[in-house]
């Protein structure tokens, strides 16, 4: 067996090893994870949410590790990394439901239990919609009645968008001030 005779020769013949991209960053997250989970564990009430809050902060770390020049600024970049990983979670986080025993009563509406109430005020209703001018009713009723969209009632009626809005509006205004709907309300 002979000895090779160019370091360099010996060196491209030798069998690649598998080493991490980063090996400080491997040996950072091991010296540094105890302190960094108790960082994660203070911004949130859940252990494992901590340990998976951790685990996004480091691997937004090291997507950046090549760009942090001042390896003793680390600690600072990651536990801002936790805070905004924690500041994003809290933005989407879902709101939760909780199970009861027994649902809660809607509130008593006003003549919403007498049907008789309910028909006086649809009866109201009407008759103050017939006093309004024709192309105001067709659009109220179109919108309302026929619960048409404003584009959908624009092209049955064969008029603009902007025109359905605007007409629905002083249409609305006018039955605000109907004297029979006052008394309704």
């Amino acid at each position: 067996m002979t000895a090779p005779v160019c370091t360099s020769a010996s060196v491209a013949a030798a069998p690649a090893r598998q080493t991490p991209a980063y090996p400080s960053f491997a040996s950072y997250v091991r010296a540094r994870q105890p302190v960094l989970l108790r960082t994660a564990r203070s911004l949130t009430a859940n252990p494992s949410d901590a340990e998976d809050l951790l685990q996004t902060a480091l691997a937004k770390t090291y997507v950046a590790w090549e760009r942090i020049e001042d390896q003793r600024a680390l600690d600072g970049y990651v536990r801002r990394a936790l805070l905004n990983t924690r500041t994003s979670q809290w933005r989407k986080r879902r709101v939760d439901e909780f199970a009861c025993e027994e649902l809660p009563e809607p509130e008593a509406v006003p003549g919403d239990d007498d049907p008789a109430e309910r028909q006086a005020l649809h009866d109201a209703m009407w008759r103050a919609v017939l006093k309004l001018p024709a192309r105001q009713r067709a659009m109220v009723v179109l919108r309302y009645y026929e619960d048409l969209s404003e584009a959908q009632t624009a092209e049955v009626l064969g008029v603009s968008v902007g025109t359905v809005k605007s007409a629905v509006s002083r249409a609305l205004g006018k039955l605000r001030e109907d004297p029979e709907l006052v008394l309704a309300r």
